[in-house]
């Protein structure tokens, strides 16, 4: 057991960056791998969001949908604003959601999240399709599939980084 430090306070930075670090290494993250020509690879970045959100409501603020959509446009691709508009509906959404279900286990937050995860993909195909491109929607039914099927993963990635983000804290107290 690690021995506690005198006049040691938490890192504010280990303790509030670590969910804004996580969701810009997942936006990036699908580029890095290779870049296919159909989209296959889930929206890394958004379903880190959607996990850190479910797992600590008031963590990331209703309003950290706009910089961190911003962030994932730059690199996803998608036309300048698309992350920024539906990443700050899904915070709102899920700020919705907290407040009218007290009561919450694993299948409802899936559910949640899997109608979430459709209905972004969706929507970001419609606005690439309407900034010049032409994909059919069934081109991106194997995405929504892959992502619905990962985001339980990612959730345990996060609440892995969520318990060492907490577990320095104590450390450094």
């Amino acid at each position: 057991m690690a021995r506690p430090r005198i006049n040691r306070t938490p890192s504010p930075l280990l303790a509030l960056g670590t969910p804004w670090v996580s969701v810009m290494i997942g936006s990036f993250l699908p580029a890095l791998l290779f870049v296919p020509s159909a989209p296959v690879l889930p929206p890394i970045g958004y379903l880190t969001l959607l996990a850190w959100r479910q797992l600590r409501p008031g963590l990331l603020p209703v309003w950290s949908g706009l910089p961190l959509g911003l962030f994932d446009d730059l690199y996803s691709g998608q036309p300048m604003g698309s992350a920024i508009l539906l990443w700050s509906a899904t915070m709102i959404v899920l700020d919705i959601v907290e407040a009218r279900l007290p009561w919450r286990n694993f299948l409802i937050e899936w559910l949640v999240a899997a109608v979430l995860i459709v209905a972004y993909i969706a929507l970001s195909l419609a606005f690439a399709n309407a900034a010049g491109g032409s994909t059919a929607f069934l081109v991106i039914v194997p995405q929504m599939a892959l992502s619905i099927l990962t985001f339980p993963l990612i959730g345990r990635l996060v609440a892995g980084l969520d318990r060492l983000r907490l577990r320095a804290i104590m450390v450094s107290r």
